[in-house]
Order: structure tokens, then C-alpha cells, then sequence
């Protein structure tokens, strides 16, 4: 959706007048071109956010989802707790794993600090289909004390939301909650088949700081390396 309102992104970056020790001339011609990317950049962000945020109303949860949690059964409904809307991040350490996904695990370790930020717009919770005991073993492993986990132990969740097959692989949905109905309202949809030649399949925008973090430095994500459990 067009900004009338908004300046061409080159003329702001032409308000700019950084400049950095002993750079030469070509560089920051070089630099000025990118600032006026990276202003589109933003702008695409923010027009993305607000297409999501006007979607439709998504299908209603009609189904009675129940977890295991680190203290007894809950009701999908339970999950919001005061909220209105709940976000579910299904990560990968299924029955079949011994051990969590580290790529998982690397992305989940990141926001044990910023939970109490983002609870308290919204609920967060974290579900994976190994039994609860082996969930809590491994989040007692990463020194997590924030994170609400959930065992999808019937599966019923994972097939609807994540994988139809109840593949081993992650998820990231959104729920809403308004005049006592639950509705679906986002969930990641980008994967193997939207994924760019040579590049690794991820969705945008980010949600994990690690690669905007390495895309601002000369090496990059790279091809081949990924997060460990341990170093």
C-alpha cells in the first residue's frame, strides 16, 4: 500500500551526513545507495505489518486442544490466560530426537530475557511433542526460567498447526481471543517450497536476532553454519 505522505526514500537518505574515518569516495557513494535500500527496507517491513495486522478473521479453534505442562494438564483456552491474544512457537524435539534442535534451542535462548517484556501484551507458550518430562530436563539443561513449555503428547495441536504429517519441524502461530471465541490470526507459512536458490528457507520477516545480527557483518549467515547445543 502506498505512503503519499511519506518523502522518496532518497531524498532522506541525501539528509544524512555521517561519515567515517579515512572513507573514500567510492564508499560512500556506495553507502548513500544502501541507506536508501535500507529505508525501503523499513518501509516494506512496516507495509507487511500492517497487511498482516488487517487480515481477516482467521477459522475458529474448535477443537479442545489439552497439553501436558510442567504442572498437570491445560486447556488450549488456558494458554491465554488475562490476554487476548496468544502466540505459539512449536519447536523441534520430538519423541524421536535425543536431543532438542539446536537451531530451535538457539532461537528459544534468546528471548528467556525479553518474555516478561512481551507478556504483557500478549501470551506466549511453548510446545514441542516429547513427553514433559524430557522437556522440562532440557529446559532445566539451558538454564530457562521464563519459558511456559506444553507437550503436545496426542498430537492433535501439531497436525492442525504445524504439520499435517506431525513432521518434526518448527512452527510459529498466532491466536486471538475476542467475545469468548478463539480464532486463528497468523501463522508462518514460508518453507522449503517459497525458499530462494541458494539460500536456506526462512521466513520474513526474522524473529530470531542471530541472523540480522551476522547479515549486518562482511561474513554473512553463511551456507553451512549453524547454531550447537554446546560449544
Amino acid at each position: 500500500m502506498s505512503r503519499p505522505d511519506l518523502k522518496p526514500a532518497a531524498e532522506l537518505a541525501n539528509t544524512n551526513r555521517t561519515r567515517h574515518p579515512n572513507e573514500s569516495a567510492d564508499y560512500r557513494r556506495a553507502r548513500q545507495a544502501l541507506l536508501v535500500e535500507e529505508i525501503e527496507l523499513r518501509r516494506q517491513i512496516e507495509r507487511v505489518a500492517e497487511l498482516r495486522r488487517a487480515l481477516p478473521a482467521g477459522g475458529e479453534v474448535t477443537k479442545a486442544y489439552v497439553f501436558e505442562g510442567e504442572h498437570g494438564q491445560v486447556k488450549f483456552a488456558e494458554l491465554f490466560g488475562d490476554r487476548q491474544t496468544l502466540v505459539v512457537y512449536s519447536y523441534m524435539f520430538g519423541p524421536q530426537r535425543e536431543q532438542p534442535c539446536p537451531m530451535c534451542t538457539s532461537f528459544m535462548s534468546t528471548w528467556e530475557a525479553k518474555l516478561p517484556d512481551i507478556e504483557q501484551r500478549v501470551a506466549f507458550a511453548f510446545v514441542a511433542r516429547s513427553p514433559i518430562a524430557r522437556l522440562i530436563a532440557a529446559k532445566k539443561a539451558r538454564g530457562w526460567t521464563r519459558h511456559r513449555i506444553y507437550s503436545d503428547t496426542g498430537g492433535d495441536y501439531t497436525r492442525d498447526y504445524v504439520s499435517a504429517v506431525d513432521a518434526d519441524m518448527p512452527g510459529y502461530s498466532v491466536f486471538t481471543k475476542r467475545d469468548g471465541r478463539i480464532r486463528h490470526f497468523w501463522s508462518g507459512e514460508m518453507g522449503m517450497g517459497t525458499a530462494d536458490p541458494g539460500q536456506d528457507p526462512r521466513g520474513a520477516p526474522d524473529m530470531d536476532p542471530l541472523w540480522t545480527i551476522l547479515d549486518t557483518t562482511p561474513e554473512g549467515r553463511g551456507k553451512d553454519w549453524y547454531p550447537k547445543l554446546g560449544y
